[in-house]
């Protein structure tokens, strides 16, 4: 009978590491939907109905929006100090081999 492969095993620093990049580029899109989706499902009841219900959906819109948008930014900022506590890992990481190369010579 044929033997089972080892399963795969990936580092989990580096598993979490590409999981913050891969949310980073997601971002924009999860914005982009929260706009172009949601923001028609928000704005059809303000076709028809009283001036008084349309101007409250219109301030529940506009609260919306920068909800949103205030969700998005905290997000962003903890993907940034995320990737760039990354980025000053893997330059850490240069430098140092960098050094064990240079003083075995």
């Amino acid at each position: 009978m044929s033997k089972r492969p080892a399963p795969l095993f990936l580092a989990r620093e580096t598993y979490r590491e590409r999981r913050t990049m891969d949310a980073a580029r997601l971002l924009p899109i999860m914005g982009a939907v929260l706009l172009v989706f949601l923001l028609p499902l928000i704005r059809s009841d303000t076709v028809s109905g009283s001036e008084a219900l349309q101007r409250a959906n219109s301030s529940g819109t506009v609260l919306f929006l920068f909800a949103a948008w205030i969700i998005l930014i905290a997000i962003a900022a903890g993907l940034s100090v995320r990737l760039r506590r990354i980025d000053e890992a893997a330059m850490d990481a240069q430098e140092a081999s960098a050094e064990n190369r240079t003083g075995a010579e």
